[in-house]
């Protein structure tokens, strides 16, 4: 009797990463170490492209949440933290879910089969990393994370 075990090809190592991107103040710095370890991006995003998807999520999170941030810090608060640890998660998720869609988006052409399989896998993983992204906003302006509507 014969045994065999497939194994997948091993990911490409992330060398170290080091990094923060600097936010307006009032929203949390991103460090790019812990976005790449929470989001389990491998050594194929180099710091360069991972820093400009970072900064691109970033700033449309912190654009989306102008007026919001704005009602914060005219009740006092300074920074996201005043608020809650919980809005500081909040954001973080809904960055790294922006910069991991994107980053996958730019990433898929070379990651796909022949027969397309694993270009609808990723497609599916974009949409699921912008939906996370969207209840993350949703969540940290404590709203519902369904617009329902008749048709």
């Amino acid at each position: 009797m014969n045994s065999f075990v497939a194994t997948a090809a091993p990911a490409v190592s992330a060398l170290p990463i080091d990094g923060t991107l600097e936010n307006d103040g009032f929203f949390p710095d991103i460090e790019l170490a812990a976005l790449r370890d929470a989001m389990r991006l491998d050594g194929t995003v180099t710091r360069e492209r991972l820093m400009h998807a970072a900064r691109a999520a970033m700033l449309s999170v912190n654009a989306e949440l102008a007026a919001w941030r704005a009602q914060q810090r005219a009740n006092g608060c300074a920074a996201l933290a005043d608020v809650s640890p919980a809005h500081v998660a909040h954001y973080r998720r809904a960055v790294y879910c922006l910069t991991h869609a994107d980053v996958t988006e730019q990433y898929r052409g070379f990651d796909v089969t022949q027969r397309g399989e694993a270009a609808e896998h990723l497609a599916d993983t974009i949409d699921t990393s912008r939906r996370n992204a969207r209840w993350a906003i949703s969540d940290l302006l404590g709203i519902g994370r369904s617009t329902v509507a008749l048709i």
